[in-house]
């Protein structure tokens, strides 16, 4: 990772002080502004696309797994809240009552929405008659009110933005796999849409949500070691329809009440975003929801034809992601500071010597380490295709499937990354060699590189090399760096050592000094494995 020089001096260190650190981050980057309002925010168009593009990928899964999407009311009569004794308790504590029509008071008391199961239940009870009418898989996006007394922006809000699904069944199974599923869809978008990791489990009957039978989270762990609960599916068994009085006729003829969930998430992912990745330069978003994924910074700009030559690389770029140009007077470092700042995955600069060499520099927000990347050799080679949305270099020819290199979303690849660093790595150290030492699953990956490589007629396409080798697994599974799992080379040589020593009780149980001779035979096993030349084959 490139050495990390601190170019915004506005933002406080995290070290020094974390929730001042946030709170500069959310302002510098002009995610959000306060209001006279306490405890409310103005969520400014940047923060907005974030959350739009959260939206946006949520409302596409959701809508894989059968749900629609509805509006409720903004305003809930009290006499509908209180049908629920748990729920309202719960709820009483944070409910914003409207009073008043105009000058008139209200015969009934109006809280305004601070969440929406009421409403839904007596929707429910006047929609649903037959066991033909089930399950009703609905979600809404809205905004909710909590009279919070202590807040964050983003974190903890009294109004903000969310999702509210609500479903119903006919049956408890039904309920509890919809929990479940929903659990999960949230874990997935979280990893792999924000590059979250998440813990999933349930929540203590204290913790648990107002009238629910059980709560289930996933929870992120934030920089500062503390957990942030990012999202929420309830049980809530058949109790809110009998408070609600929904009943339907079942295939046996039989009135029965239905079995419902519910399950959220809010603006609180931003700052999950901004907590997880963030550093002392500000935002580090991931290209998924990231509002600009790549920004175009001319240098040298008033000289002829570095101005026409950005332009162009940036009216390319926007075909197949969320691209900006910035051709403001302010200077190349102040430019650098500022995308930095706002958290842009990635930055091309492009000054009169690199359209010379017809490259230009692209630089990783994440890592900020630096590549050089020819402008045009795959467009002007012809090798680039668009394919369902996606830029492939067809490899049918060669045995091979397409190379993808930028999906449909404007996403990049590993291939992506391997093509860039390899150019990199060329201008950069001239190497000899370029060796791979990757696991022989990626075989066909690196294939598909070399290949494009080559059709590139890149410079160094006769000397990179993949190493492939097999990996030594054990019982939940082998060595995965994405997901955290390692594999101890001390582990490896016990269970070694405990198989040679099995199969000596079986074959010869009378051998003296088993014990050394297991640990001899186990150990030299692992040492034989590691040293032969065409280690490919699995070890489990």
């Amino acid at each position: 990772m490139a050495e990390q020089k601190k170019m915004v001096e506005e933002i406080t260190s995290m070290d020094v002080d974390f929730a001042k650190w946030y709170t500069d981050v959310v302002k510098k980057a002009e995610l959000v502004e306060y209001t006279s309002v306490k405890g409310c925010m103005v969520i400014r168009p940047y923060g907005y696309a974030i959350w739009e593009n959260i939206q946006k990928t949520l409302d596409g899964m959701f809508k894989e797994t059968g749900h629609e999407n509805v509006c409720m009311p903004m305003f809930i009569p009290e006499s509908l809240l209180n049908k629920e004794k748990d729920h309202v308790e719960g709820f009483a504590p944070e409910v914003a009552w409207v009073t008043h029509g105009g000058s008139e008071k209200l015969e009934e008391r109006l809280c305004v929405r601070p969440t929406s199961e009421t409403l839904f239940c007596e929707h429910y009870a006047n929609i649903i008659q037959s066991y033909r009418d089930l399950p009703k898989l609905y979600n809404q996006w809205v905004s909710v009110v909590r009279w919070e007394k202590t807040t964050r922006p983003f974190l903890r809000t009294r109004e903000f933005l969310w999702q509210e699904g609500h479903t119903i069944h006919a049956t408890a199974e039904e309920a509890q796999e919809e929990t479940i599923r929903m659990l999960n869809v949230y874990a997935d978008f979280c990893e792999n849409c924000l590059a979250m990791p998440v813990v999933k489990g349930v929540k203590t009957a204290k913790e648990r949500f107002a009238g629910a039978e059980d709560t289930y989270t996933i929870e992120a762990l934030m920089h500062d070691g503390k957990a942030l609960q990012s999202g929420t599916s309830h049980y809530f068994g058949d109790g809110f329809a009998k408070a609600f009085g929904i009943q339907f006729q079942d295939k046996d003829n039989k009135l029965k009440h239905p079995f419902q969930t519910s399950w959220g998430c809010t603006t609180r992912l931003i700052g999950a975003l901004i907590m997880t990745h963030g550093d002392d330069n500000g935002l580090v978003l991931p290209p998924k929801v990231a509002p600009v994924q790549i920004v175009v910074i001319p240098v040298a700009s008033h000289k002829p034809g570095v101005k026409e030559k950005a332009t162009e690389v940036y009216e390319n770029l926007k075909k197949i992601c969320r691209a900006k140009i910035d051709l403001s007077d302010n200077s190349p470092g102040w430019k650098y500071a500022e995308y930095e700042m706002k958290g842009v995955p990635l930055r091309l600069e492009l000054g009169p010597r690199d359209i010379e060499n017809n490259q230009c520099v692209v630089v990783r927000r994440d890592t900020r380490e630096k590549y050089f990347v020819s402008l045009d050799e795959l467009e002007t080679k012809g090798l680039l295709e668009t394919s369902e949305g996606a830029k492939v270099v067809n490899l049918d020819e060669y045995g091979m499937p397409p190379c993808l290199l930028v999906k449909a979303d404007g996403a990049s690849l590993y291939a992506t990354r391997d093509l860039a660093a390899a150019y990199y790595r060329k201008q950069t150290y001239d190497f000899h060699k370029c060796l791979y030492v990757v696991a022989y699953q990626q075989n066909l990956h690196f294939k598909q590189v070399f290949k494009t490589l080559e059709l590139m007629d890149f410079a160094g396409k006769d000397d990179m090399e993949h190493i492939a080798f097999g990996m030594v697994s054990m019982e939940d599974g082998s060595m995965s760096t994405r997901q955290g799992r390692v594999v101890w080379l001390q582990e490896v040589m016990d269970k070694a050592v405990e198989k040679a020593r099995a199969i000596i009780e079986e074959k010869n149980p009378n051998l003296e000094d088993k014990e050394q001779t297991a640990e001899s035979v186990g150990v030299g096993a692992v040492v034989f494995s590691a040293l032969w030349n065409n280690r490919i084959k699995d070890i489990v």
